[in-house]
């Protein structure tokens, strides 16, 4: 089956195009996380082996309680790999990484914490009855390529897009190069980036486009003004800090929201 575009619209009414990833993209990411987890779970069960008893055959024919602790630890491994990575990632396990694709809430926003538990829980039905045979059969043939979890959860699985502008190297690029900011500059939490919505990404992208070109005086009403309101979502206090640094913040915030909010349209 085909990709499909998809549009989205957001609670602040933006129009927003993703491409759906389909059975093909979404099925070779699970199987890279798969053969991750079979290595972690491997490697858990010898160490527990010789850890608990040298013979395996009394492993698994003795007290119970090892047998059935184990058991429990590579669940919880298994269903908290897909629940942390998706929720703390950006929706986005290690394998849906290498394969360019995240998950996302029907309305565009990133996957919420009551999302990702419940689609990963239903991982349990879309896993029968044995390699993801239910989940597949729904992605198949769901409109939006959609397994049981996703239906519940309200959410899709999208391609990865890139910056409509990426090619070009634009005058805020410049500065932001000259200033020799990255991402890393910043020490933002994920929980305080989940705080910003598609109206901060607009005020921090046209501050970020126009700021150069304003007189000093207005430049630094703005900065400060922008700051007072941005700054203290991600636990700075503005009353601190010069126009400069507060400019740069401003700038790295920029480079950090970009990934998750400029849309090739």
């Amino acid at each position: 089956m085909n990709q499909e575009q998809v549009a989205v619209k957001t609670p602040e009414f933006v129009s927003l195009n993703f491409k759906l990833a389909g059975l093909g993209s979404r099925a070779g990411a699970m199987i890279i996380d798969q053969l991750l987890l079979t290595a972690f779970n491997l490697a858990t069960v010898l160490f527990l082996v010789f850890v608990v008893d040298s013979d395996f055959t009394a492993f698994l024919t003795g007290s119970t309680l090892p047998l059935a602790m184990t058991i429990m630890l590579l669940f919880i491994v298994y269903w908290g790999y897909f629940f942390v990575c998706e929720y703390f990632f950006g929706g986005k396990t290690l394998g849906k990484k290498l394969l360019g694709i995240r998950v996302i809430q029907d309305n565009g926003h990133s996957i919420t914490l009551l999302s990702s538990l419940i689609r990963n829980l239903l991982r349990i039905i879309d896993m029968l009855p044995s390699a993801y045979f239910v989940g597949m059969v729904w992605v198949f043939f769901h409109s939006r390529h959609k397994r049981l979890g996703d239906i519940v959860a309200g959410t899709i699985v999208v391609h990865e897009r890139k910056g409509k502008n990426a090619k070009k190297f634009s005058s805020i690029d410049r500065e932001i190069k000259v200033r020799g900011l990255t991402k890393e500059s910043l020490s933002v939490d994920d929980w305080a980036l989940r705080s910003f919505g598609m109206n901060e990404w607009k005020l921090l992208k046209m501050y970020s486009e126009r700021v150069m070109q304003l007189q000093p005086t207005d430049r630094g009403q703005l900065t400060k003004k922008l700051s007072a309101t941005l700054l203290p979502k991600i636990g700075l206090d503005p009353d601190t800090m010069n126009a400069r640094e507060m400019e740069d913040a401003l700038f790295v915030l920029y480079l950090i929201l970009k990934d998750d909010w400029e849309f090739e349209l």
